[in-house]
Order: C-alpha cells, then structure tokens, then sequence
C-alpha cells in the first residue's frame, strides 16, 4: 500500500483506463486536488484505496497531466531509460523493412513506452520531438544514452509550436530545430527512403520535409503507377510524387500551395535524377487547382492527396472534417473510369469508420461508387499499443472508382 500522501489520486474511470493499459491520465475533478509537483517529476497513480495503478511522468500544466512510464515501481534512471531504448531499436531490427531506408522512426512515444517523446533517424543523425514538457528536464540524459547505444554523428531537437495553425503556409524558412549534441548536419542532408533520394532539413521548417509514416505507403503506391497518370495533391516535398515518377508514371502533376514546397519537390527530382519536364508542377490552391484541371479537360488514372489536417491558403480553408468529402468530389470528375483515388490522413481524432464516411459524402456527392481495395496505416517503426486506440492514427484509402456513376441522393 503506498501513503495516500505520497501517491496521486485517480478517478475511478482513470483507474479503470490504467487498468487497461492506457498511457494517459487527463486532468479532471480529481487531479485538481493533487499536491503541487513539477513538470518532469516522476509520481505513482493510485486509486482512491491506495491500490498502485503505475509510475508516471507529470506535466501538471498540460491537460494530460500524466503520462504513464511504467506499470510498475520503477526509478526513472539511466538503466531503466536504457532498457527502453535498447527494446525500441531491437523492435526495429526485428520486425521493420528498412534495408533500403535510411530515415525511419526509432522512438515512437507511447508505441514504445515512452509516450510524448519520439526519435527519428535521419542518416547518420537523430531528430528528437519532445510533445510534452515533461521529457525536457530528462532531455540531456536522453541524449547521452541515445549517443551511447547509437553513435549518431549530431542530434537534434525539433520544437514545436502550439498554435501552428496560426503559421504561414511557407514556415519552411524558419529554423525550429536545434542541435543538441554532435556536428551539424547538411543544409539539405541526403536520406533514402524505399532506395529512394530525398532531402530532409534538420534545422529549417516545422517538420523534415518528409513523413516518415508514409514509407510503407509510397511503396505501395509504386506498385500500382507504371504507365498511369498521377495526380498529386497537397505533394508538400513531392516524396509521394518521386515514387510514383521512378515506378514509371507516363505523368506525375504535382499541386502545393507553397512555391517553397514546390521548389523542394524539384529538388527531390534532381536528386533521383527525374526529367523535370517530363512532369508538371502547379503552385495553387489544391481546391481551385482541380477546377481549372477539370475546365482544362484532364482525365488522370491515380489520384492521391495527403493534406494536412488543417491549412489556410488565401483562397480556401481546409480540415479534414467535411472538407474531405469536398476535395474528393472535385477531384472524383478528373478520374478514369476504374481509376484509383487514394486519400490518406493524419489527423488523430478521426478514426478509420468516420473517415471513411467522408469518402462516402465525397462520392455521393459526385454521384460516383467508391469500392475500397486497401486500408493501410503507418508501417513497422511506428507501432502503437493494443490498449491505445489513439495511437492508431494514419489512414490511407486506396479506392476503385465505378465506371458507372450511380444515381443516389447526397447524404
């Protein structure tokens, strides 16, 4: 039995999570009335019996206020730290494909016990996300053990904004990456990906310039793209686009926002050793973009489209709610009879049954059948918990469109 005064206090529905194996505690009724602690600060969670629930790291600041470590008492020291790790890239070598990868995750939060902290690998570099301050007064341990078990040439630490929402479309001149340890990395650092060349900025722009969770998926879209016409939307650094243009797409059209973006996604070209003129490259709004390419009469046989879940451009507003099923029927017109739509979506709160749903709006309203041929996520190196739905967050929909439209109404 642990003293009611050493321990925090859970809610019986808390209780009843943690005994399920969820990692989070959210603050409600009952954390309120725990004594003052500081973020980083191990606690233990206990029932209001005093029955131990598990060790957890408290951030009493953000509104999930713990964030369990471990099931049982443990001490938050480097041989524990380095058992974690240690079973994080073992995972990796076990059960990942990544041969012919060199950028991959090696820490995936709470997928490895480790919630609120993710490392990637970069090359010869590491990239830390810390998406909890409570890892902050830990960071330097982190790093010390990370150099001792993997000897990366630097690492860094890539910060993250709370309102990014609120960021222009072309943050990708902005340094939000440090270096913590080591040399500093290339401008633009060399990665492959599927045997593949991209550029990756460690330091510049809110993310890499490329989604590591995607890799499964870029393979499995050159698979279906030789002799096609490829359509890309929101192409962001054109990784999806290089794919497709390597598996030998007769056309890749990629379409950003960002002239930035778009002139990175040239870059990733080049360095794949790609024909530019063989492909088009539209800056605009992805909306607007497949109206004019409509009214221009083009006919593509692959359409993908990977937005973000929330962005700004000056001619439209996008989430991923409701704005899903409209982007699917503007671009469902543009697509061959038994051609595939693919539509991919990162955003965490809409799980597979809802987003789903938006497809069936988005084809219902283009007067279109939608028959789902696969249903992918994230691959190997982001693994999540049986016990944290949440953790399940990538849904990439690959779609056969009828040749036949159907006459229903729009739900």
């Amino acid at each position: 039995m642990i003293a009611k005064e050493a321990a925090r206090i859970v809610g019986p529905e808390t209780s009843r999570m943690l005994e399920l194996g969820h990692p989070w505690v959210v603050a409600d009724a009952y954390t309120r009335k725990w004594p003052t602690g500081i973020s980083g600060q191990t606690v233990q969670l206990c029932d209001s019996q005093g029955r131990f629930l598990a060790t957890a790291l408290l951030d009493p600041d953000d509104r999930i206020i713990a964030r369990v470590l471990d099931p049982a008492r443990i001490q938050f020291d480097r041989f524990w730290l380095t058992g974690k790790l240690r079973s994080a890239i073992e995972l990796r070598r076990s059960h990942a494909a990544l041969s012919d990868s060199t950028a991959y995750r090696i820490v995936n939060a709470e997928g490895d016990g480790l919630p609120g902290l993710t490392v990637d690998r970069y090359a010869d570099y590491l990239m830390l996300q810390l998406y909890s301050p409570a890892w902050r007064p830990h960071l330097k341990l982190i790093t010390q053990v990370l150099q001792e078990l993997l000897s990366p040439r630097g690492m860094y630490e890539k910060s993250r904004p709370q309102k990014t929402r609120e960021l222009e479309a072309v943050s990708d001149s902005k340094s939000y990456g440090r270096l913590l340890a080591g040399t500093a990395a290339a401008p633009r650092l060399e990665v492959l990906e599927n045997g593949l060349t991209f550029l990756v900025s460690l330091e510049q722009g809110l993310n890499t310039g490329l989604f590591l969770d995607q890799r499964r998926n870029r393979r499995d879209l050159m698979g279906r793209v030789k002799g096609k016409r490829v359509l890309n939307l929101f192409s962001y650094t054109g990784a999806f686009s290089v794919a497709a243009a390597v598996a030998g797409a007769e056309q890749v059209t990629s379409v950003d926002a960002s002239p930035g973006y778009n002139n990175w996604a040239r870059d990733n070209f080049s360095a794949n050793r790609l024909n530019l003129k063989q492909h088009e490259f539209i800056v605009g709004d992805c909306l607007a973009t497949l109206g004019k390419l409509a009214q221009s009469g083009k006919r593509f046989d692959v359409i993908l489209m990977d937005p973000p879940s929330f962005s700004t451009t000056a001619q439209s507003r996008f989430t991923t709610r409701g704005g899903t099923s409209d982007l699917v029927a503007a671009a469902l017109p543009l697509l061959t009879g038994n051609g595939l739509i693919i539509a991919s979506s990162n955003h965490q709160k809409i799980d597979v049954a809802d987003y789903l749903k938006e497809l069936r709006r988005g084809a219902l309203q283009a007067r279109c059948d939608l028959r789902v041929i696969s249903l992918l996520g994230q691959p190997e190196d982001f693994p999540y918990p049986v016990t944290f739905p949440e953790g399940r967050y990538l849904k990439y929909a690959v779609c056969v469109k009828s040749e036949k439209s159907v006459g229903r109404k729009t739900l």
